[in-house]
């Protein structure tokens, strides 16, 4: 189904202030639902190539193969609409570009990406993420991360070593467990949910999230619910602020016709540059 006219999307990306080059990219098809984000690592300059790639490869395959999907329609292996299963499919494809790509290419030896991708359909949206890139959810006032980050911190708060105050004051906040293009498969995490009306989505790079505190986000989304661009602005502005340590995207979508709102793991790990 397409979504022509009914999203409304801010798309912002900055440098930071300690980066000498931009490693993020972010994608839009508004008429076909897709919003995509990838932060990028590895070797100089080669972490805008993976990012690039995952990006051109999700946009592209999902721009092709939402041709052949009935909305809703469920796969009868993997019980996921063909939504979910198509954003699925094309991360997997994007891992494959970025690690023949590196193969092949001495400049590229190493490079890899986080992703997050999200298509929205009908009054559904489906997402898939691989990394600590991130999707959040400010709904009646309440800001809740939809993904669940691949990382070390995480890691250590899933097996109960740390509380996520421990982990984050103890831990580097560079380091993912998974990533695009680091190996010849990837495993991708996908999820689906109902979108409701007033709903604010925020699509971000860890530049965000690691400069920002998830009060200052809720915060900064219902002060600016009003203008999009106004808030992804604000976003990154504080961003910056706050040290701007890393590049910092963010991409924000409502639904139209909704008012604003009033109100052995180690040795997976990837150093992040």
């Amino acid at each position: 189904m397409k979504m022509q006219g009914q999203l409304e999307i801010a798309n912002l990306s900055d440098v930071g202030k300690k980066r000498p080059h931009n490693e993020d990219s972010t994608g839009t098809d508004a008429g076909n639902g897709l919003v995509v984000l990838a932060d990028g690592m590895g070797g100089y300059k080669a972490g805008e190539v993976a990012s690039a790639i995952a990006i051109t490869t999700v946009m592209h395959n999902i721009g092709q193969g939402l041709r052949g999907v009935k909305s809703g329609q469920m796969d009868a292996k993997t019980g996921l609409s063909g939504e979910s299963f198509l954003v699925k499919q094309a991360v997997i494809e994007a891992n494959n570009d970025i690690f023949s790509t590196a193969n092949n290419e001495p400049l590229c030896r190493g490079m890899g990406t986080t992703i997050v991708a999200v298509l929205f359909y009908g009054n559904r949206l489906a997402v898939a993420h691989v990394g600590d890139s991130r999707l959040y959810r400010l709904r009646n006032d309440q800001l809740e991360q939809v993904t669940t980050d691949h990382s070390l911190i995480q890691e250590l708060v899933a097996r109960g070593l740390y509380t996520l105050e421990e982990a984050m004051a103890n831990t580097p906040k560079n380091l993912v467990t998974r990533a695009l293009g680091i190996e010849s498969s990837v495993e991708v995490d996908v999820a689906e949910e109902e979108v409701q009306a007033d709903d604010i989505y925020l699509l971000c790079s860890d530049g965000l999230n690691d400069m920002v505190n998830d009060e200052e986000i809720r915060l900064t989304l219902r002060k600016y619910s009003a203008n999009l661009v106004q808030a992804a602005q604000e976003l990154v502005r504080l961003a910056n602020q706050n040290g701007g340590k890393d590049n910092v995207s963010v991409v924000l979508v409502r639904k139209s016709g909704s008012s604003p709102q009033t109100g052995g793991f180690l040795k997976n790990l990837f150093k992040r540059s």
